[in-house]
């Protein structure tokens, strides 16, 4: 009987253990910036400060919610216009300047799941997340491959990412590495080929629409 009841103590607290840091909220991630993020050293401080001042992230919830709120197969996006290269180089920060951003939510979303979705971004992205100009509703599509790289993000006539895997040809210097990391907190990042990324919204007074740069990143995020 001490036995038994022991083995049962002990199940108890595993559970329990386990509970406790169970994953809230997992899904997809998707992120392309205005600059390469797997480069040479040479070429990103010849950049620093003149280009990656722009960005896309998105993330799609393939389990679980925020807040108490159920956000299962919904996504959200996040648009940013800095004054200087954002991001960091994983050695010193950068001295990005001031930061603009939009929400883009998941037209299927409640305004519970809205509010849920935004609180979310606000906390994955708390640093570029400051000065929210706009928060809008969109038709929001993603789909990683992480097997071929391949990542495709729309949000209507809004927003759009779409990448494919790096490949020899895409080594200019032989020196390459991932010089700047992910904007939000994530899992298993690949640098990926950004065959295009493009902003046509009129949240942040400008738009942009770049093609053809190794600065991409594939992931996934669990909290």
């Amino acid at each position: 009987m001490r036995a038994i009841g022991a083995f049962t103590l002990l199940t108890v607290l595993f559970v329990a253990a386990q509970s406790t840091y169970a994953v809230k909220i997992r899904g997809q991630y998707l992120e392309s910036r205005t600059c390469d993020v797997y480069t040479g050293p040479c070429f990103a401080n010849g950049e620093m400060g003149l280009v990656g001042k722009e960005a896309v992230m998105a993330w799609k919830v393939d389990e679980g919610g925020w807040n108490g709120t159920d956000l299962e197969g919904l996504s959200v996006a996040l648009v940013l216009k800095a004054e200087k290269t954002l991001g960091n180089d994983g050695i010193f920060p950068m001295q990005d300047g001031w930061i603009d951003s939009v929400i883009l939510v998941d037209e299927n979303a409640s305004d519970e799941q809205q509010r849920a979705l935004v609180a979310f971004v606000r906390q994955s992205a708390a640093d570029y997340t400051k000065n929210v100009k706009q928060i809008e509703r969109a038709s929001l599509t993603l789909q990683n491959d992480h097997s071929t790289m391949e990542g495709v993000f729309e949000a209507g006539d809004v927003a759009e990412i779409r990448t494919r895997k790096l490949g020899d040809q895409d080594c200019i210097c032989t020196n390459e590495m991932v010089y700047y990391q992910p904007l939000a907190d994530v899992h298993y990042a690949v640098p990926a080929y950004s065959l295009k990324q493009s902003y046509a919204g009129d949240g942040l007074n400008c738009r942009w629409s770049t093609e053809g740069s190794r600065s991409a990143f594939l992931a996934i995020f669990k909290k």
